[in-house]
């Protein structure tokens, strides 16, 4: 088997593997994407809040405070990843942290696309090429069809 037919094998193989959105799907999942893009953002910002309160510490006397919060950070981290593997269960990848983007595998013309939706959004109404990412985002339209 040449090269190119495995890789076009293993792409394949991971493409079944995957789940792939409509427009009208992902808006279906977008209420609980929503609830979850929130938490991860707001749990983000309580993880760099508390590693600036560390970074504070660090130079201060007073251990017992750094251990507390070192513990209460790595609770943190360990939330914030449970969130992110919420949302992959789901199909969806997180993109950005702190504005809560999210993308949904499309296809579109035969190839692998993202539907994108921001937190604030009411719905998933932008797509995007997989290697654009969001600064490539065009809107949905009748790009798509069902």
């Amino acid at each position: 088997m040449s090269s190119k037919q495995m890789t076009q094998r293993n792409e394949a193989s991971r493409c079944e593997s995957k789940r792939f959105f409509t427009p009208e799907q992902a808006n279906s999942a977008l209420p609980l994407v929503r609830r979850i893009a929130a938490d991860i953002v707001a749990q983000y910002q309580q993880l760099e809040h508390l590693q600036k309160r560390r970074q504070k510490l660090l130079n201060q006397e007073g251990s017992d405070d750094l251990r507390a919060l070192d513990a209460i950070a790595g609770q943190s981290a360990k939330r914030l990843n449970d969130l992110i593997e919420e949302i992959k269960l789901i199909g969806c990848e997180l993109k950005d942290w702190t504005l809560g983007l999210v993308d949904f595998p499309a296809i579109l013309d035969g190839r692998e696309v993202y539907l994108c939706w921001k937190l604030g959004e009411e719905q998933v109404s932008h797509w995007h090429e997989v290697h654009a990412g969001a600064m490539g985002r065009q809107p949905v339209g009748e790009t798509f069809t069902d």
